[in-house]
C-alpha cells in the first residue's frame, strides 16, 4: 500500500511519509493521497429489466365439424322500371349537315336555223357558231351547212359565210366571208360585217345571185 505524502511544498512535512491512517496533513491539513474521491452519482436513471412478456394462449382449431357453411349472400335489386314522361328528352349529338345536290342547269336550247333552197331541198342547223359552205377532200373539218350537191354548186365557197348566235340581239348573225359574195333580200353584203337573219329573209349565194335561200328561224 502506498505510504501517505503531503504534496504542499510550503508544508514542513512535504514529501513526507505520513500515517497511512491520516486524511490530512497535521500541519497544513492538505488532502493526503489515500483519500478516494467519491464517485459522483449519474443523473441517467439505470434502466429497468424489461418485463418477461407472458405467453399468448393458443385458440383451440376448431374441427371439421364444427365448421358451417357461409350463408349465400342474396343480392338486392337494384333495377327501376322506366319512367313514361314525355318531357324527358335526351340530348343527341349534332348532325353535319349535308349540302343538297343539284343537277347542272342545262343549257338554253338554241332556236332552229333552216335554210330552204328554191329547189325545196332543206338545211337546217343548230348552234354557236358554224359555217356555210362546201366541203372538199382537202379540209378536215367539214362546214356545219354543207351546200354540196345543189345546183350551181361551183359559185359557193368552201367557207362562204360565218353564222353565230348572238346571246343580246337573241338572234342567229351571218358574216360575209366568200369571194363571189353574198347578198341579204337584194343587198351586198359588207365582209366582216355581222347581219342579223329573220323569218322570211331571202338569203342569196354566188355572181348573179344564183343560189338562193329562204330564212326561217324555229
Amino acid at each position: 500500500m502506498t505510504a501517505n505524502r503531503c504534496f504542499n511544498p510550503k508544508c514542513e512535512y512535504f514529501n513526507k511519509t505520513l500515517p497511512n491512517n491520516a486524511k490530512f496533513c497535521p500541519w497544513c491539513n492538505t488532502p493526503l493521497g489515500n483519500v478516494v474521491t467519491p464517485t459522483p452519482t449519474s443523473n441517467n436513471p439505470i434502466p429497468s429489466r424489461p418485463t418477461p412478456q407472458q405467453p399468448i394462449p393458443q385458440q383451440p382449431i376448431p374441427s371439421p365439424q364444427q365448421i358451417q357453411p357461409a350463408r349465400p349472400i342474396t343480392p338486392q335489386l337494384t333495377y327501376q322500371p322506366p319512367v313514361d314522361d314525355s318531357t324527358n328528352y335526351q340530348l343527341r349529338p349534332p348532325v353535319t349537315p349535308i349540302s343538297a345536290v343539284y343537277p347542272p342547269p342545262l343549257a338554253p336550247r338554241l332556236p332552229l336555223l333552216k335554210l330552204i333552197h328554191s329547189s325545196g331541198r332543206e338545211f337546217q342547223w343548230s348552234g354557236e357558231e358554224g359555217v356555210i359552205g362546201r366541203r372538199s377532200q382537202n379540209m378536215n373539218i367539214p362546214p356545219e351547212i354543207d351546200l354540196t350537191g345543189i345546183t350551181d354548186e361551183r359559185i359557193i365557197s368552201r367557207r362562204h359565210a360565218r353564222v353565230t348566235w348572238d346571246w343580246a340581239q337573241n338572234s342567229y348573225m351571218i358574216v360575209e366571208m366568200s369571194t363571189n359574195g353574198t347578198s341579204l333580200n337584194g343587198t351586198a353584203l359588207s365582209p366582216g360585217v355581222q347581219y342579223r337573219l329573220m323569218n322570211g329573209d331571202l338569203l342569196q349565194f354566188g355572181q348573179d345571185n344564183l343560189v338562193r335561200f329562204t330564212v326561217y328561224i324555229v
